[in-house]
Parts: structure tokens; sequence; C-alpha cells
């Protein structure tokens, strides 16, 4: 009585919630009730939790304080967190294919248009310096003076086994054997060059970012599709798309087991698409009619990617 006729509201407070009485001045009365400070404070700091990195931010790494994106101390730089987490999701992918590379033998490792080299020094120190694998890692790229500049960084972090060369994916020799290829954001049909290499090898495992997909923009067509297709835009996307749908199709038809997974966020980048790898002890594909499904497909949308022509011989 006292509540309606004299203060019209009412607040408690308890260690869990906050309730809000209020009455009306026709003495209708309304309760609101919300978690309390404290509460929404503690559950803000549960979804903040700090995530579990392969390359812990505080831990100092060699490559990477060089390179900018950790102080001395092991902070990442600010600026640079958007190459922390990239090079730390890259790691989750590598450690997913660990069960399939041996241990007890040195392993092979070409990374095809290896750049600034972010990847492939991330790579070398996970794997041998963290996981303990006796691993030979080749970067190599068109350009001379990023490999000067990366090889002289390998020989200052005393990483012996660890060399970049410059030279063309599709003319690169000198190994008979290779366990894990790697290609990141390799233009157009390089990507295909480096992907073929790949299989020739009987490489155990590819990590592939595609880029630059144009090869299947300039072939495709399609009367049923082509109300879609006339958008220069949504043409791009869907050539690209194609592109790397019948990649991962293709590598399935010559014995793998494929994944196309989501690289990093779309905010950072659009090209943003990984296909993942690994070598079946079951052999080729083709009486699971993969093959047949290809072929289908390219005769659908009158498309013939460069890899089809690579891995079939023709």
């Amino acid at each position: 009585m006292w509540l309606s006729r004299d203060f019209k509201q009412m607040q408690i407070d308890t260690t869990e919630r906050a309730i809000t009485v209020l009455v009306s001045k026709k003495g209708q009365v309304t309760i609101r009730e919300r978690a309390c400070e404290r509460v929404r404070a503690q559950a803000d700091l549960q979804h903040n939790r700090t995530r579990r990195y392969l390359l812990p931010e505080g831990t100092p790494v060699p490559f990477l304080v060089k390179l900018g994106v950790m102080t001395p101390e092991g902070k990442v730089v600010r600026a640079r967190y958007d190459k922390f987490r990239q090079v730390n999701r890259f790691l989750e992918f590598v450690e997913d294919i660990c069960p399939a590379l041996e241990q007890g033998r040195e392993l092979s490792v070409i990374d095809f248009g290896c750049g600034k080299s972010y990847l492939t020094f991330a790579i070398y120190y996970y794997l041998h310096e963290i996981r303990g694998y006796d691993l030979r890692v080749v970067g190599l790229d068109l350009k001379e003076d990023v490999i000067a500049h990366c090889s002289a960084l390998a020989r200052e972090f005393g990483y012996e086994k660890l060399t970049f060369q410059t030279g063309d994916i599709a003319d690169f020799e000198g190994v008979d054997q290779v366990d894990l290829v790697v290609t990141l954001h390799a233009c157009d049909t390089a990507t295909d060059f480096a992907l073929a290499k790949a299989v020739a090898w009987n490489a155990r495992a590819i990590l592939s970012v595609p880029c630059c997909q144009h090869e299947l923009n300039g072939q495709i067509q399609n009367e049923t599709l082509q109300p879609v297709l006339r958008y220069g835009l949504l043409k791009e996307r869907m050539a690209a798309l194609v592109t790397d749908g019948l990649r991962a199709a293709l590598l399935e038809e010559q014995g793998y087991r494929v994944q196309v997974l989501e690289f990093i966020d779309m905010e950072h980048t659009p090209k943003n698409v990984l296909i993942r790898a690994v070598r079946s002890d079951d052999g080729p594909a083709q009486d699971r009619g993969v093959s047949a499904a290809v072929d289908a497909c390219m005769e659908f949308l009158h498309v013939r990617p460069t890899l089809a022509g690579l891995l079939r011989g023709k």
C-alpha cells in the first residue's frame, strides 16, 4: 500500500539480479528484472577469454619479432594483429595434417609463391622447433629481392634446412619427392601448376590458398545461367568458386581426401578459401564416379581448367 501511495517506484539489488518495481498513476504495477552489473561483467569476461594460439602472445618468436609482428618481449604489435591471427590460423591447418607426415625421417616441404614468407617461417618453426620434425623447407618466389631478404633471415635464425630460391612454379625442378606442398595466393593458373606438381610428387598433403582465378571467367558460359552470368561481378565470383570446386574434385580424382575451408575472415581478405588435401591410402577415385562428375560439370559450364589437362595428361 505504501508503495502505490507514496513512492511509486522501488529498486531491489541482489548479488545476482537488479529488480525495478514501477507503479503507474492508474495503479498498474510493472516489474523489470535484469542481471546486475557484476554478473554482466563476469559474462563479458567469459566471452572475451584469450584465445589459445599455437604461437601464443607473450612468448617471443624470433621470426615474428624480426618481421615486426611481435615486440622483443613477445607482445603482438596492435597494427599487425591480423597477421598474427593469420599465421596462427594457418598453423592450425598444418597441425591438422601432421598425422599424415611421417616421423623418423627428413621431410620435404615446398612453399610455392612464398612472398615475404611469414607462413614459410611459421611452418619451419612450428614443425621443427615445436613439433620436432626433421624437415627441409624450400620457399620459391619470382622476386629476387624478397628471396635475398628471406635467405638472410633464415641464416640469422640458424635455420639451416630452410632455404629460398628464385624461380617460377611451372619450371621448378630438383626434387623427386615432396611430403607437403604449400601454395598461398599463387595467381591464376600458377596454383594449378603447383597442385599438379604436388600430385606428381605423390605429396602426402597439400595446403593451397588460391588467388586471382581469371582462366574460367573467360570460358564459363551456359544458357540456363545466362541471367546470372550477364553480370560481370557475379560471373567473376561464380567462376572463382567453380575453379576451386573443380580443383578440389580433380584432387579427389587423384586419390586425395579434400576439404574446402575458410582460411581467415572475409573482413580481412576476400581470398579466404583454403583447399586442404591429404593423400588417401585407397588410391585414385575414378571407380567412385568422381571423373564422370567432373566431366559433366565441365561440359555443363563449357570450361576446361588447366589443372584438368595437367593431371589427365591432355
